[in-house]
C-alpha cells in the first residue's frame, strides 16, 4: 500500500476541514480542492481587530478556532454586539458580495485562527461553482432569518428577557452540558459592558440583574464565562419577560 505524499496528507485534512463548514458541506471534493488553493491562514490575539466598520471588505473569513464577536459602533462611540462566531462561520461575506463597506466591526474575542479568502476568488468560485452561490443564497437567507428573530426579541422582551433570549440561544451553540436538561456552562468571555451592548443596556444593569438571576439560583458569571445553573428555570423567567402587547388599541 503506497504511502500519501504529505502535500496529498494536507489537502485531504483541509477538504475534511472544509466539509464541516456549513457553507461548503454539499460540494464536491474537486470544488473544495479548488476552494483549499485560496485559502490563507491567518492568526488574531484576543480582542484584536479583524475588520472595522467603515471599511471596503476585500476578504472573507471562516473561523477554525475561537470566537469572533460583530459590533456596531454608533456615532457616539457607543457598541452594541450583532452576532458572536465560532469554528466553521462565515464572517465578512456581505461586503465581500455586495462591495459595499463593512456594516461592522469583527473583534476576536479570544485567541483566533481563521481562514481568508480574497474578494476577486470567492467571486469567481461563485460563477464557477454554482452549488456554492446557492450555498451562499441559503447563508444569507439564514442571516436575515436570524436578524428577524432578534428584531422579534426587541419587540416582544424587555432588556432582562431580550439579554436570556440572547444567553439561550447562545447556549444552544457553545453551550457544554453538565447535567443534562438543567446545568450548562456557556464561556463566551464577555464582560459586562459586552454583555450589555447585547440588549442595549447599560453595565451597571447587567451587573444587577446577574446578581439577582444568582442570587435565584438561575445563573452565575464569573470573569466572562456564564454557568446556567437551572435551564427550565431560566427559560421559564426568559418567558414571563414578554411584554403584554395584546389587547384593542382604543380609536
Amino acid at each position: 500500500m503506497m504511502q500519501r505524499l504529505p502535500q496529498e496528507e494536507a489537502l485531504s485534512r483541509r477538504i475534511a476541514f472544509l466539509k464541516q463548514v456549513p457553507l461548503f458541506a454539499a460540494l464536491a471534493d474537486q470544488d473544495l480542492a479548488a476552494l483549499v488553493g485560496d485559502f490563507r491562514l491567518r492568526e488574531y490575539g484576543k480582542d484584536e481587530i479583524i475588520f472595522h466598520q467603515g471599511d471596503y471588505g476585500r476578504e472573507l473569513y471562516v473561523v477554525v478556532s475561537g470566537k469572533v464577536r460583530i459590533f456596531k459602533t454608533s456615532p457616539a462611540g457607543y457598541e452594541t454586539s450583532i452576532n458572536i462566531f465560532a469554528d466553521g462561520n462565515v464572517v465578512g461575506e456581505f461586503s465581500v458580495i455586495d462591495d459595499r463597506p463593512r456594516s461592522a466591526t469583527a473583534k476576536a474575542i479570544d485567541a483566533c485562527v481563521l481562514l481568508s479568502m480574497t474578494q476577486e476568488r470567492f467571486l469567481q468560485h461563485m460563477r464557477d461553482v454554482p452549488d456554492l452561490a446557492l450555498a451562499v443564497a441559503r447563508l444569507l437567507a439564514g442571516k436575515v432569518r436570524w436578524t428577524a428573530a432578534y428584531a422579534e426579541t426587541i419587540a416582544q422582551f424587555d432588556a432582562a428577557g431580550r439579554l436570556l433570549h440572547v444567553l439561550l440561544s447562545y447556549n444552544e451553540q457553545f453551550g457544554r452540558e453538565v447535567e443534562p436538561g438543567r446545568r450548562y456552562v456557556l464561556d463566551l468571555a464577555l464582560n459586562q459592558t459586552d454583555l450589555a451592548s447585547l440588549v442595549g443596556a447599560r453595565r451597571e444593569w447587567v451587573n444587577r440583574i446577574l446578581r439577582d438571576w444568582q442570587r435565584r439560583g438561575l445563573i452565575e458569571y464569573d470573569a466572562g464565562q456564564i454557568v446556567i445553573l437551572d435551564l427550565p428555570a431560566v427559560v421559564e423567567e426568559r418567558d414571563s419577560r414578554i411584554e403584554a402587547n395584546s389587547g384593542e388599541a382604543a380609536w
